[in-house]
């Protein structure tokens, strides 16, 4: 941890703490519609549903898609490089931390198995979607933290990202697993490094163009972000 130590941590669930790839919601709508192309990042699953079917989702194929998201997500339950060793050191330090998704409830919690007790989960059903922050302050009100200073949100969904920076707090962005390069980890490794190279500066720079403080490819890269924000927080500096 650095000298200067977070107040809070938010992390996204998938693509983030688990799921590498933010694959749950990709693929459980290939299994429903394998001959449709997936599609851009929405805020909402119903959203993401919709620019599928190209109309407005009933209730039948709604539930269909929440059945579904839970079969997958149990199979895509697995923590993300770091997450472990990071979630210990922010226990062992007194850190508070906790997650928020916008998949559905079952999904979360199926996927959220994989997670150490000590992290927080979100309901966040009765606010807005992101990127409005709403979200990010209803974690922090839940974890008790009394200032924002020194709070952040880390995450590889630009959604959440911005949701983050709307709250007022740092932020840092997961170029590597998270949804903009989408893939399982199995598949990352499959390709070749200029592949990834590539995959992997196309996401970064749509992060900091979005106005993310900090980008790495997961958590297991963390560390230094963390100690740079803290350096910069030392020096009065507000994200």
């Amino acid at each position: 941890m650095p000298h200067t130590s977070p107040t809070a941590l938010i992390f996204e669930l998938s693509g983030c703490l688990v799921d590498f790839g933010a694959r749950t919601l990709p693929v459980a709508l290939q299994r429903l519609y394998p001959q449709r192309e997936r599609p851009a990042l929405a805020n909402t699953v119903e959203l993401a549903l919709a620019s599928i079917l190209g109309a407005v989702p009933d209730t039948a194929q709604l539930q269909a898609l929440q059945l579904t998201l839970s079969e997958v997500a149990g199979e895509h339950g697995e923590l993300t490089p770091g997450a472990a060793q990071l979630l210990a050191a922010l226990h062992g330090n007194g850190i508070p931390c906790a997650w928020l998704d916008a998949l559905p409830a079952d999904a979360s919690l199926r996927l959220a198995e994989a997670l150490p007790a000590a992290v927080e989960a979100v309901e966040t059903g009765q606010t807005r979607c992101w990127p409005a922050p709403d979200s990010c302050w209803q974690a922090l009100s839940q974890l008790g933290v009394e200032r924002l200073d020194g709070c952040i949100v880390v995450s590889g969904n630009p959604l959440l990202l911005q949701a983050g920076l709307n709250a007022g707090c740092w932020t840092i962005g997961l170029a590597a697993c998270g949804p903009l390069c989408g893939y399982a980890p199995a598949d990352w490794h499959a390709l070749d490094v200029s592949a990834q190279e590539r995959l992997r500066a196309d996401a970064t720079l749509q992060l900091y163009r979005l106005g993310v403080h900090s980008v790495i490819d997961h958590l297991g890269e963390i560390d230094a972000s963390l100690e740079d924000i803290g350096i910069r927080r030392s020096k009065g500096e507000k994200p």
